[in-house]
């Protein structure tokens, strides 16, 4: 019974711990809407306001790393949910822009340090055969919490000062993740003893047989400098490249930028406006909760290994094709952005409540908007912030496209004619028509792309994280790999306009296809298949190998 209450509570911690993540990243796309109103905010304060969370969790990568292993995961996971709490009264009772920055930015800083303790935690909290499935439902919850986002968007789009009811929801779920957790044993680390192999009677899920076998041997402590990561000591430059490698491939196989391209796609097809822009967050994100909840099923079948290549191979073929079709129906791309200067700012509100608007300056110093939605510095992260994106960055469906860009692309009349008036989607006019087939195409390829990200990359590189290091050293070593991840996907968001300026739609894909082959290589020499064993097993495994 009391193995049974642990394994609901671990479960509870995780779904939550990524359910606040998921809604901390997807909730600004709805909120910049009446925020550029209320604070008259210009395009570059809006990307200041979208960018503080990015900001915070990068800091909290950082350090957070020590609080983890110094002071326990658990400890860890419940200040992380006491500076959730301020962050989302500050950003709740905020007055200005000033303080709207420091409450993103704390709510950042909080749910990266959240993300790393959470899996952490799992990991050491239950058995072998279970780690799978319950590491994987923190991504599952990312994928909810974007969807809930969504659907909070919508229902306080019209309501006056409605972004406080928002930014102020957030603080149900910390409330029971920090209840939930008050009920679960302190973590198997503790401050006596770095070695969590040795103590593993504190697991309840475990056999009492492998408990008595724990207690009768001898304990040895271990204790790692933060230098050891690199060194030859107990195989650990292995797992650090195995770590960063999964990290960099997670984030250079396009992931955080396909997403952006969804309702381009769905205008593609034939979707207006509007409904464009529920179907490309809404649509895609059900498929990505349906993608992780198999995920979550095969992870302690299948193994990582093979979820990892099987995502990969997948992922290099649907951005090859989407490549490929782009090259003979090129798309448009447009970078705009509306201040709330713009005198139709407010009326286009009120007109269309779900079609936020891309706050994107042409040459953008910090992410785009909802550019740091993206970058998930916890697990998930990489994956799901980009729905984000998909929802706010190129959704302006009434939008003209930019006179300077438009010409580029050679689609001048079309521009002219849509600066006529049209309300149609910016692209009305453009070859689409011509090629429906590779349209859809296209659209099943984004679709095969997401579904493959959520099965492989997107749970299956922190659970492996959570896995590979030794109890002493694990909270640095995954601070130290999720700050790569927080600063590639920083690098990605910022250079991917540019690079599509200078090589082109399709070849940009066809160059995330090629990075994707790369991942499948990788993983098949250097990712071990870590599924059923025990962490000190796989930690004798890396030790043995050489």
């Amino acid at each position: 019974g009391r193995a049974l209450l642990v394994l609901l509570l671990s479960a509870t911690v995780s779904l939550l711990g990524g359910l606040i993540f998921g809604y901390e990243l997807g909730i600004i796309s709805g909120a910049l809407l009446q925020l550029q109103i209320d604070f008259h905010l210009s395009c570059f304060k809006q990307e200041v306001l979208v960018s503080a969370l990015l900001i915070g969790a990068l800091l909290a990568s950082l350090v957070g790393g020590i609080l983890i292993d110094r002071h326990g995961r658990r400890r860890a996971i419940l200040v992380s949910n006491l500076v959730l709490l301020v962050g989302s009264l500050l950003l709740t009772l905020a007055r200005s822009f000033i303080g709207m920055v420091i409450g993103r930015m704390t709510v950042g800083f909080a749910i990266s340090v959240s993300s790393m303790a959470c899996c952490i935690y799992v990991s050491e909290m239950v058995a072998a055969h279970q780690r799978g499935l319950l590491v994987s439902l923190y991504e599952a919850g990312i994928t909810v919490g974007i969807l809930l986002s969504y659907a909070l968007n919508y229902i306080f789009a019209d309501v006056d000062e409605g972004w406080r009811y928002m930014f102020g929801l957030a603080i149900a779920p910390t409330a029971m993740q920090f209840l939930s957790i008050l009920f679960l044993p302190v973590n198997p680390v503790k401050l006596s003893s770095w070695d969590s192999d040795c103590q593993k009677g504190l697991i309840q899920l475990q056999d009492t047989e492998d408990r008595a076998a724990a207690k009768r041997e001898p304990c040895k402590e271990k204790h790692y400098s933060f230098l050891d990561l690199f060194r030859t000591r107990d195989n650990m430059r292995r797992r650090t490249l195995v770590g960063l490698g999964l990290v960099l491939f997670q984030q250079f196989t396009g992931q955080p930028n396909v997403l952006g391209y969804a309702s381009k796609i769905f205008h593609s097809v034939g979707f207006q406006s509007n409904s464009s822009a529920i179907l490309a967050s809404v649509g895609l994100g059900a498929i990505k909760v349906v993608a992780t909840l198999v995920a979550m099923a095969f992870a302690d079948k299948a193994g990582r290994r093979a979820l990892l290549m099987a995502g990969c191979v997948v992922m290099a073929t649907s951005v090859t094709t989407i490549g490929l079709t782009s090259r003979i129906a090129p798309l448009a791309m447009a970078r705009d952005c509306k201040a709330a200067a713009d005198p139709n700012a407010s009326h286009s509100l009120t007109q269309h409540p779900l079609t936020p608007r891309p706050s994107q300056p042409a040459v953008s110093p910090i992410p785009p908007a909802l550019g740091a939605g993206k970058s998930q510095a916890g697990p998930g992260f990489a994956a799901t912030g980009s729905l984000a994106k998909a929802f706010t960055s190129t959704q302006s469906g009434e939008g003209v496209p930019d006179s300077s860009l438009t010409q580029k692309r050679g689609l001048v009349g079309q521009a002219k004619e849509e600066a006529a008036g049209s309300t149609g989607p910016p692209f009305g006019g453009a070859p689409w028509a011509e090629h429906e087939v590779l349209n859809w195409i296209t659209l099943l390829s984004m679709m095969a792309f997401v579904s493959a990200f959520s099965i492989g990359f997107g749970p299956m590189t922190w659970l492996v994280l959570s896995e590979i290091y030794p109890a002493g050293i694990r909270g640095r070593a995954f601070a130290f790999c999720n700050s790569f991840n927080w600063a590639a996907n920083l690098l990605i968001s910022l250079s991917f306009l540019d690079l599509i300026d200078a090589i082109g739609f399709s070849w940009m894909f066809l160059l995330y296809g090629l990075m994707g082959v790369m991942a499948v290589i990788f993983i098949y020499l250097f990712v071990p298949e870590t599924k059923g064993q025990s962490l000190e097993e796989i930690d004798q495994q890396f030790s043995r190998k050489r």
